[in-house]
């Protein structure tokens, strides 16, 4: 297994705090968050059950990269199903089954909505 020579493994003199989170670089050499399309862009819709004792979630998982984008739409679409949810990586959850409502309220914004699974 090899290493990066220059990843930080300890510190105590808080150089660390001026690296980016994501990619590790002291200026950070992340690509900045893209526009979202509505038009453009094509959403999968999916239920999941495993892992979660046998309650269902309404998950739409690889997400373009927007933090701010998806987090405003996580609470639209939370208060319109009247449920939790919340934005975990590139995926956004919604509790329960809530594909109806989601799918709709996507379409309504100008999304493509391809629903995914059974």
């Amino acid at each position: 297994m090899s290493r990066d020579k220059d990843a930080l493994v300890y510190s105590t003199d808080g150089s660390h705090r001026g690296r980016c989170a994501t990619c590790g670089g002291a200026p950070c050499v992340c690509p900045p968050p893209g526009e979202i399309v509505p038009a453009a862009t094509t959403l999968r819709l999916r239920l999941e059950r495993k892992g979660r004792g046998g309650k269902a979630v309404t998950v739409i998982p690889e997400l373009p990269p927007h933090p701010a984008y998806w987090q405003g739409l996580a609470k639209q679409l939370k208060a319109r199903c009247g449920t939790g949810g919340t934005l975990k990586g590139d995926s956004l959850e919604i509790q329960g089954d809530q594909r109806d409502k989601v799918q709709a309220h996507l379409e309504s914004l100008g999304f493509t909505v391809r629903r995914a699974g059974g």
